[in-house]
């Protein structure tokens, strides 16, 4: 991914991105054109540390056995995980300038890396409770799986889990950082007035760029 030096982000900011917007796209290569198969995935818990580099870290997916993309999957093939946050168009008259063009404002992470297949059947299990645990914990209302676990295990020899060993990390904060602070601030304060993605790319631009609210 290109990436202009005004629009990169550390390790932490890459972080909050897939473990906030966690449905993944999984690339490989195809005999004739590319898999991609959309996923969710989690930062393997049994070996993540949240203060160290994302290269050499882990992650975890699954996906549907029945899905061509699995049976492409060798060990250690060669992958990527793209993750996409918040993003908007922004219309020039938020610039007072003129000339202008609009242009569109974007949140993206790419990681590269080796994949590996998990075959075994507890395995694979573990994988899906863990992700299980995370996304309820953070997205959901406290279901507990217990009354779930033989169902669980009935369904899952047609999962298909991996864990993902990342060997390089990029991401594309792109934030109208070309832009005045003052152009930014009204950037950010225009999404702010709606709702959905547009409201949180506001706020991750406010707090990105550390720009402050303008008080009507």
């Amino acid at each position: 991914m290109y990436v202009p030096a005004a629009y990169r982000a550390d390790d932490s900011w890459l972080r909050r991105i897939i473990d906030g917007y966690p449905l993944a796209t999984l690339v490989t290569n195809g005999q004739r054109t590319p898999y991609a198969t959309h996923l969710p995935v989690i930062f393997d818990p049994r070996s993540d540390d949240p203060d160290s580099p994302l290269e050499g870290s882990f992650l975890l997916g699954h996906l549907n056995r029945a899905n061509p993309h699995w049976a492409a999957l060798t060990d250690s093939i060669v992958a990527k995980l793209v993750f996409t946050g918040p993003h908007s168009y922004v219309t020039p008259t938020l610039y007072n300038t003129s000339p202008a063009a609009p242009t569109w404002n974007f949140v993206s992470v790419h990681l590269e890396g080796r994949l590996h297949p998990i075959t075994e059947l507890d395995e694979t299990l573990t994988v899906v409770q863990e992700t299980v645990t995370k996304f309820e914990e953070r997205f959901g209302d406290g279901w507990k799986m217990d009354e779930s676990l033989d169902y669980f295990r009935h369904i899952g020899v047609a999962v298909g889990a991996f864990r993902f060993e990342v060997l390089t990390a990029d991401g594309m904060f792109k934030l109208s950082q070309e832009k005045d602070a003052e152009v930014r601030r009204q950037v950010a304060d225009r999404f702010s007035s709606e709702s959905g993605t547009r409201l949180e790319l506001s706020a991750l631009m406010h707090e990105f760029e550390g720009l402050t609210v303008k008080i009507q």
